[in-house]
């Protein structure tokens, strides 16, 4: 969206990557993972236009650019290189009441926590979008609110009577989507009001969300079907593989997961113990592909399942990429 390039072209697949012959260990992304060509650099470079960007990730350690920048999510902390220029990070830390709030922990059980930990994230964030926007003299400015993805993602439970866990109309938690969703639509309102008659606004959600009624555990099925062999089981069904588990020697493929199922070739040259060679490798993603397609639901009803090689996706392909990309639109 900011680029205007694929993530073919960008080499950048997602947040985590993993580089040939790994396995059980993987790297994520930083603002070095993609070169300029933001809208902002374009905009500071061709147009001598300043731009104040806050929490786009990927944005840590903070980018240089004609203007003021935060980074993101993925910052550790406010000891780190936050802050374009370097003494910004000191109007932030005072702008925000001496902590601003990056993330917040969701993956967790005690949701009181995490609720005040929301609260105070849009707290102080804001206090700072609004700070900036009325003393900075910028021409193009954005803003990235975290808070509303992981309230979905600790809350959407309680709150959806769909979902599988739902504990039941009158739960402690029940309203605490619509409640931040008001908390954050006040703050925008109050944003408006920092904000010249004649600048155009448009907000944008990068995806949506509902309730997770299962999942596939790929690499269980590659078993199942041969392509992976393992020399010990994981302790549970769907647990990450460690690189000491894969019975290499006769192993064709493994599959890592994420926003997606990324499937990996065992492929002479490129991992460690490959076995299958490059005369080969078209053959089997094929068939990989026709397998994925064809399998179907535990009551054996149909699943739109959809697994694309990367150059069928992208004009290019650049990074680590992953051999089969898989989806399902069940």
């Amino acid at each position: 969206m900011l680029i205007g390039r694929s993530a073919g072209e960008l080499g950048v697949y997602g947040f985590r990557h993993r580089r040939p012959g790994d396995v059980g260990t993987s790297y994520v992304v930083t603002s070095r993972s993609i070169a300029e060509g933001w809208v902002w650099d374009d905009l500071g470079s061709r147009l001598g236009l300043r731009s104040l960007v806050i929490g786009v990730p990927p944005s840590y350690p903070a980018r240089r650019v004609r203007g003021w920048f935060v980074s993101c999510f993925l910052t550790p902390g406010v000891d780190g290189a936050f802050a374009w220029p370097p003494d910004l990070k000191r109007e932030i830390l005072k702008a925000s009441g001496g902590d601003y709030v990056f993330d917040v922990k969701y993956r967790v059980e005690d949701k009181e926590s995490v609720k005040k930990s929301l609260w105070r994230l849009a707290e102080t964030q804001f206090k700072v979008v609004k700070y900036l926007l009325s003393s900075k003299p910028w021409d193009f400015a954005m803003y990235m609110h975290i808070g509303t993805d992981r309230v979905h993602h600790a809350f959407w439970k309680y709150w959806d009577p769909e979902h599988p866990r739902y504990p039941g109309e009158g739960n402690p938690y029940e309203n605490v989507l619509p409640e931040y969703y008001s908390l954050v639509d006040k703050h925008i309102g109050q944003l408006l009001e920092y904000l010249p008659g004649d600048i155009d606004v448009i907000i944008v959600s990068d995806h949506g969300a509902k309730a997770m009624k299962g999942a596939f555990a790929i690499n269980q099925w590659l078993e199942e079907e041969g392509y992976l062999r393992l020399k010990e089981e994981p302790k549970r069904p769907g647990a990450d593989l460690e690189a000491s588990m894969i019975d290499w020697d006769r192993t064709v493929a493994w599959a890592w997961g994420g926003y997606y199922s990324r499937v990996y070739i065992n492929l002479k040259g490129r991992e460690p113990r490959g076995i299958v060679g490059r005369e080969e490798y078209w053959s089997v993603v094929e068939q990989l592909k026709r397998d994925i397609e064809r399998i179907r639901g535990p009551d054996g009803e149909r699943w739109e399942n959809k697994a694309y090689h990367p150059t069928e996706l992208y004009p290019e392909v650049r990074g680590d990429a992953p051999d089969l990309m898989v989806t399902s639109t069940t």
